[in-house]
């Protein structure tokens, strides 16, 4: 049961991610007057379609529920006479394009603030401030001179201004090194001070602990839970920056990214958990829907607005046919990338 639970929640869960996501692109195109031969829900064979008397779209529910697309005129290889010219993507203004490819990210922007928000309002919202509440007795943090009430202002000379940022960059440090606080106490002094983390064993596993625990009652209002939503938000992109730095600079792995099968996995822990934390989840992964279709790659919408840039910078457009190779080879190895992901994801389950 908890299986098929699990899995509709998943599908749920993704479908409107991506019903947002294509969407911003659909609206767009519409309202610029661009025609739209599709616009679909998930990949493969069709399951469902419809297409309105004397419409020009066809609506479709698609076999592999993850993904979708919007397909419009103009937009790959120009070959279809039927549709007039000025109703194709390529002919519309370079600042109409861009919109047409941002709002599908910026969407998913808006669908991760509304969820924060109407958490926040129905749940309350914690104090993101990375002030310290509360110190374990014979812990390094204690012992080192910090006080309750002191507020962190960086770890290892990351700046920190949220709860979030003191966790991931705790997180990022390496088992049982000694990690450099910045401190300002209550008198607005400020100190730099070396602790070293305690080793422990948690269910046979190596754990490395400072001793510090964090405010954790939660503030209700509507001016409060907009605040909170934009802090979160802000938290959650430096989270996806500093991950993509690091799978840049080798601080983290390939084979640490999730993908369909990790979020499944994720989804089922998070349904148990309740029904605030898969509001937590829908923000989260909405936003990095939009934070990484807006990476400069091929296949995403990130390239195809580079390729906009490119257009501006040289005052023509880049043939239609060098683009659309360019977008391929990078649809193929990002597939092999999910590959690659999917397979990791199995190897941990087993």
């Amino acid at each position: 049961m908890n299986i098929v639970l699990n899995l509709i929640c998943f599908i749920f869960i993704l479908g409107i991610i991506v019903l947002v996501h294509e969407f911003g692109h659909f609206i767009f195109a519409k309202m610029f007057g661009i025609y739209v031969y599709e616009f679909s829900i998930g990949m493969g064979p069709k399951i469902i379609s419809k297409k309105k008397k004397d419409g020009e779209t066809e609506y479709s529910i698609r076999a592999i529920p993850i993904g979708g697309f919007v397909q419009l005129a103009g937009e790959e290889i120009d070959d279809d006479k039927d549709i007039p010219k000025n109703r194709k993507l390529y002919s519309k203004p370079a600042w109409q394009r861009f919109l047409v490819m941002f709002f599908g990210a910026g969407n998913n922007f808006i669908l991760a603030f509304l969820v924060l928000f109407l958490g926040a309002l129905i749940w309350g919202s914690p104090n993101m401030d990375p002030v310290i509440n509360k110190l374990t007795p014979n812990y390094p943090m204690i012992e080192s001179g910090i006080n309750e009430n002191d507020t962190i202002l960086a770890i290892n000379n990351h700046k920190t201004t949220s709860i979030d940022d003191v966790k991931l960059y705790l997180t990022m440090v390496k088992d049982g090194e000694d990690i450099l606080f910045k401190i300002k106490d209550t008198n607005g002094n400020i100190k730099e001070i070396n602790v070293k983390p305690k080793e422990e064993e948690v269910n046979g596993e190596k754990v490395y602990r400072v001793g510090i625990e964090f405010d954790g009652n939660v503030r209700y209002g509507f001016v409060r839970s907009i605040s909170y939503s934009f802090k979160k938000m802000g938290a959650l992109f430096k989270q996806m920056v500093v991950v993509l730095k690091n799978l840049f600079t080798g601080g983290l792995s390939v084979s640490n990214l999730s993908g369909p099968v990790g979020i499944y996995t994720i989804v089922g822990e998070t349904r148990e958990a309740g029904l605030s934390s898969l509001f937590q989840l829908i923000a989260l992964l909405s936003l990095n829907v939009g934070f990484i279709n807006l990476l400069p790659f091929p296949a995403f919408d990130g390239g195809r607005i580079l390729f906009l840039i490119i257009e501006k910078i040289k005052g023509s457009p880049v043939k239609t046919e060098t683009e659309n190779l360019v977008h391929t080879i990078g649809f193929i190895l990002l597939m092999l990338l999910m590959l690659y992901v999917t397979f990791n994801d199995i190897l941990r389950l087993i």
